[in-house]
């Protein structure tokens, strides 16, 4: 989302007048896009700050007007700490205020620290078309929604990034159009719960009835929508853009997904068979702290159905550790429930509190920082067993990749992702623009191959990384 964020600002920015540079020294403008999701991010900020404040200092004299502005969540929760305590920044824009961009710079330029941190009910930037800055070409994000309303107890997302609305379905379309045209193959639409896009605008409320979109055993502390389009309605026409282009989406809510999106999935070749189930606990009695909505009981038959429509499924996850009153016990049933899974891709995090969050105002941080990290790394270790399981499974099966690029370890090998969001590295080499041909080509990135995965080994992250052998390049839409 922050990507996303970023290339908004940058089209805003950009139509003012600016031009964008990668070399620090140069820029008379820094601008950070920030998180409040867990402290560590934000300190990663306070860190780049001082070492940006310290910079403009020694910069005074041959570029005395450096002006330095926080974008996004942190600039809105705080405000008055960056402008007024740390004075660390001239500018300030929360997440629904990037078209004051200019308005914002032009005063700092006149010695004046500027900001505006509103949170809006109607802002989606649907007008605002993003410069995409993907790498190499292949991928792009497409921001579908903005908000939520899900009062998970822990997260503060609802309140630096405001109440749930979604943007338009045909500016949505427009965009995934233009990066069809511009060769991109890859785009995952982003919401903070994407699932649980509903589209009011008037063409379209009135000639579609809609429906609850709870998936079975699932409730919210707010009352659900009615009407408007749902996002089956845009899964179905995203994926009908380009049949070459692999649609993918983060991050969903596991409430929002009925059997119509799970069918389309299936049915869909260039929908990804893969599926990020944010999980959080595996625990009931703390999945109801959490407010997230649903029994563990519940989750585990959500899973069951989706592996039931959709056979050979990758499914990914979220969890954390050590939320407030959390028992040795509960933390046993979440190492279960990773077992009972079995996600190959995860992401795993001790819990930070968050003030204006629910628990900060009702709940204890009662799990010591140190049982937090040792039931952290024993849940590292549990995911990691179960998802080199799931991607064993992969060996001797043929996968198509969407080439990424240049393998990290090896310039002699390249890299990519199979319809599943599993990393496929295997030897850089020429192919047969056909099989019964001579002429032979490179591989680049964007190109899609299929990949004779022949054995696997552990890298330093929770995924496993597959050397591979190569077969040829292929038309995704065609199939294997």
């Amino acid at each position: 989302m922050n990507i996303s964020d970023t290339e908004i600002a940058w089209s805003i920015l950009q139509k003012a007048g600016y031009s964008r540079t990668h070399e620090l020294p140069e820029a008379d403008v820094v601008l950070l896009v920030t998180c409040s999701i867990r402290e560590k991010a934000e300190q990663t900020i306070w860190n780049r700050l001082k070492h940006l404040t310290a910079l403009k200092k020694r910069c005074q004299k041959h570029k005395p007007l450096l002006k330095i502005g926080v974008l996004g969540c942190m600039a809105e929760r705080l405000k008055t700490k960056l402008l007024e305590q740390e004075k660390l920044v001239d500018v300030l824009a929360g997440p629904d205020a990037y078209r004051d961009l200019p308005r914002l710079l032009s005063l700092g330029y006149r010695g004046q620290r500027a900001s505006n941190v509103l949170l809006s009910l109607e802002e989606t930037y649907a007008d605002v078309m993003p410069v995409h800055q993907t790498p190499e070409g292949h991928s792009a994000f497409v921001s579908i929604m903005r908000g939520c309303d899900n009062m998970c107890s822990y997260c503060i997302v609802p309140f630096t990034r405001g109440r749930e609305r979604s943007r338009p379905l045909s500016s949505i379309l427009e965009e995934v159009r233009m990066l069809s045209d511009q060769g991109v193959k890859e785009v995952t639409l982003l919401g903070q719960n994407v699932n649980s896009y509903r589209d009011f605008s008037e063409q379209h409320f009135i000639c579609s009835e809609g429906s609850t979109q709870l998936s079975r055993g699932f409730k919210t502390v707010y009352r659900t929508k009615q009407g408007g389009l749902l996002f089956s309605d845009l899964l179905d026409k995203v994926s009908q853009i380009d049949p070459d282009m692999r649609i993918r989406f983060t991050s969903p809510h596991p409430k929002d997904f009925p059997d119509e999106v799970l069918q389309l999935i299936q049915e869909r070749r260039n929908i990804c068979k893969q599926i990020h189930l944010p999980a959080q606990s595996g625990s009931s009695r703390v999945l109801h702290a959490m407010r997230r909505g649903y029994t563990r009981e519940a989750y585990l038959d959500l899973v069951e159905n989706i592996r039931e429509i959709i056979p050979g499924v990758n499914l990914s996850s979220d969890f954390i550790t050590g939320f407030c009153g959390e028992t040795e016990e509960d933390h046993q049933e979440t190492l279960s429930l990773v077992r009972e899974v079995g996600y190959n891709v995860g992401f795993l995090f001790a819990y930070s509190m968050r003030k204006k969050t629910h628990a900060y105002h009702r709940l204890q941080d009662d799990v010591p920082a140190p049982v937090k990290q040792r039931r952290l790394e024993e849940l590292i270790s549990v995911f990691r067993e179960e998802a080199a399981k799931v991607n064993m499974a992969l060996i001797g099966s043929t996968q198509l990749v969407l080439v990424e690029g240049e393998s990290k370890r090896s310039s002699e090998e390249l890299c990519g992702r199979n319809d599943g969001n599993v990393k496929v590295v295997f030897p850089k080499t020429d192919l047969p623009i056909q099989p019964e041909k001579p002429q032979m080509v490179p591989i680049t990135s964007g190109d899609y191959v299929l990949v004779k995965v022949n054995y696997g080994q552990h890298d330093n992250k929770i995924e496993l990384i597959w050397l591979c052998l190569l077969s040829l390049v292929v038309n995704p839409a065609a199939g294997f």
